[in-house]
């Protein structure tokens, strides 16, 4: 039997102000797999991901229509719990973001605001495993107490990775996350990607097809604020269904 999808979207609409950004984006992103949004800057890629975990709520004068239900229940429903929503959907942003402190109270800041430890042993292990899972314990297992600002993009970006997986997310959202890296942080974040997909759901923003075509395993085309075709990634990279696709997949548009 196939598991039910963690996302369902339905005739979503967003607008900034007046501004139709999407429009009538249905989608279902089925669990534990990776799931790539493409498609040209400004098609509307960000600004959906964004809706997933309410980010967009930070925007002033932006609104939504449609649906969108996590695990069957409307996540832009008056009741909903958005700081427990940001818990279950994590985010790794464009530009590695950690904090201007440690490692360890990077990695440690989530369970310690959510007061998911009791015991600083406790959070010892939450950390160690975090970074363990980030693929980063072993590189600086050593420098806990260091300014994480101290360290390499790609290593920032992991720490940032770790301290999305501390607070135990079922959805992780990367928003081209490797645009900022060399090809060699590039290569670990995927090779990461790969590995958290048997545990987490994941969705990528990506500008870099070669990379969808790597790592995911559905892939959703965006153009114009509209998703123009979804479905498996070697279907769509190999027999897209609209010409649309093919021309953009091929270079001649986009």
């Amino acid at each position: 039997m196939t598991e039910a999808p963690v996302f369902i979207v339905r005739d979503l609409d967003f607008y900034y102000s007046e501004k139709l950004a999407l429009s009538k984006i249905n989608i279902d992103i089925p669990p534990r797999q990776v799931t790539a949004l493409i498609g040209p800057s400004g098609c509307g890629k960000t600004t959906f991901m964004r809706c997933l975990n309410r980010m967009n709520d930070t925007i002033p004068r932006t609104r939504i229509q449609g649906q969108i239900l996590l695990e069957g229940k409307d996540i832009y429903s008056p009741d909903y719990n958005v700081a427990e929503l940001r818990q279950r959907v994590g985010m790794v942003f464009q530009k590695p973001n950690p904090f201007p402190q440690s490692v360890y109270d990077n990695v440690a800041f989530g369970p310690r605001v959510l007061g998911l430890v009791q015991s600083k042993s406790q959070l010892d292990d939450i950390v160690e495993k975090s970074l363990r899972d980030a693929v980063l314990w072993d590189e600086i297992k050593d420098d806990l107490k260091a300014n994480a600002l101290g360290f390499s993009l790609g290593q920032q970006q992991r720490i940032c990775i770790a301290r999305v997986l501390a607070v135990k997310p079922e959805v992780i959202l990367f928003d081209e996350s490797t645009s900022a890296l060399d090809p060699i942080a590039t290569g670990h974040i995927e090779d990461l990607i790969a590995d958290l997909k048997k545990q987490y759901t994941i969705v990528i923003v990506t500008h870099n097809m070669q990379q969808a075509g790597r790592v995911s395993d559905f892939t959703g085309l965006f153009w114009l604020g509209e998703l123009v075709e979804f479905g498996a990634t070697v279907r769509l990279f190999t027999r897209p269904e609209k010409e649309l696709t093919e021309a953009y997949l091929t270079g001649k548009m986009g």
